[in-house]
């Protein structure tokens, strides 16, 4: 048996953090507000793969009152997830996935993105997509205000 999971994250935009996505910390004026390091792309992708076994969400696992989470890398988050798809006799067949992001640009950093995921998730490169879109100055990723990203898994069931 397949199954799909579907994951988005939104942060707002502020001056004095860092701006990481998908485990890449790249160079910009506003930086993405949150608890841990706030990657809209780790944690969209965390939420697809629960989401693909109705496992609940981030949230339910990594909460934002818990101290120990302040400043985490997101990328433990996803490893989590996909060691509960393991226990449950799946596996990741591939991720795609979209940035929302007025600027910087993230061509440039989108194949480093793609190999974080990647090995995070413990599956080959050419199953990652990472695809990245402007917000044309339309609403608040537009207006440069917030990062937002989406993320869809496809688990299968292991045959043993």
């Amino acid at each position: 048996m397949n199954r799909i999971g579907f994951g988005t994250d939104i942060h707002r935009l502020v001056a004095g953090r860092p701006l990481v996505i998908g485990g890449v910390t790249i160079e910009s004026d506003l930086g993405a507000d949150g608890h841990s390091d706030a990657d809209v792309l780790m944690h969209a992708a965390t939420d697809a793969v629960l989401g693909a076994l109705a496992l609940g969400d981030i949230g339910s696992y990594f909460p934002n009152e818990e101290e120990r989470w302040r400043n985490a890398e997101s990328s433990q988050f996803l490893r989590y997830a996909v060691g509960l798809i393991k226990e449950k006799g799946y596996s990741l067949a591939n991720l795609d996935s979209v940035i929302d992001l007025e600027r910087p640009k993230l061509r440039p950093h989108i194949d480093a993105m793609r190999t974080n995921l990647a090995e995070a998730m413990g599956i080959d490169i050419e199953r990652v997509s990472v695809k990245a879109k402007t917000g044309e100055a339309v609403d608040s990723v537009g207006e440069r205000r917030a990062v937002r990203a989406q993320a869809i898994v496809l688990v299968v069931r292991e045959h043993k």
